[in-house]
């Protein structure tokens, strides 16, 4: 067989592209989790807390839902429709860290979920952390000689 007779057997048998749809799902509900989070914190305002407060219990109720969607098992269905858009940050980070402590929950509480809740989180937080110091060290030197970027 031909590389032309085989690719075009691929080409006639793999399903058709829906990216425009994909990405207008992904907008749609990527933007409706934010929609979510705007809300909640005009919730936090209302209920009289400072503006910096108000951002933090924001990220922590965002943090709580993502947990609480994905124990509920809610999270990866709309993951399913949604692609993309439900790795908006931090529901998205919340809900790999959670996913994987549950996957494993029946190896225990130390072995498997305190170590497997890091599998997606442990380089998140190390290149992060790693990154934040690079760019520290950068913005120090620049510091020695009298160049100020903020």
């Amino acid at each position: 067989m031909t590389p032309q007779a085989y690719s075009a057997i691929v080409k006639r048998n793999s399903p058709k592209s829906k990216s425009a749809v994909n990405c207008l799902s992904a907008f749609l509900i990527g933007g409706g989790i934010c929609v979510v989070g705007q809300g909640i914190l005009e919730i936090w305002r209302v209920l009289g807390l400072q503006e910096e407060t108000a951002k933090t219990m924001t990220s922590v109720s965002l943090i709580f839902l993502g947990v609480l969607m994905t124990f509920l098992g809610v999270y990866d269905k709309l993951a399913k429709h949604a692609g993309a858009g439900t790795l908006v940050p931090i529901t998205g980070f919340a809900n790999a860290m959670s996913a994987a402590a549950l996957e494993f929950k029946t190896e225990g509480w130390i072995t498997g979920l305190g170590a497997k809740m890091f599998i997606i989180a442990g380089p998140v937080i190390v290149y992060g952390t790693a990154a934040a110091t690079l760019c520290g060290v950068i913005f120090w030197v620049l510091h020695l000689f009298g160049i100020t970027l903020f």
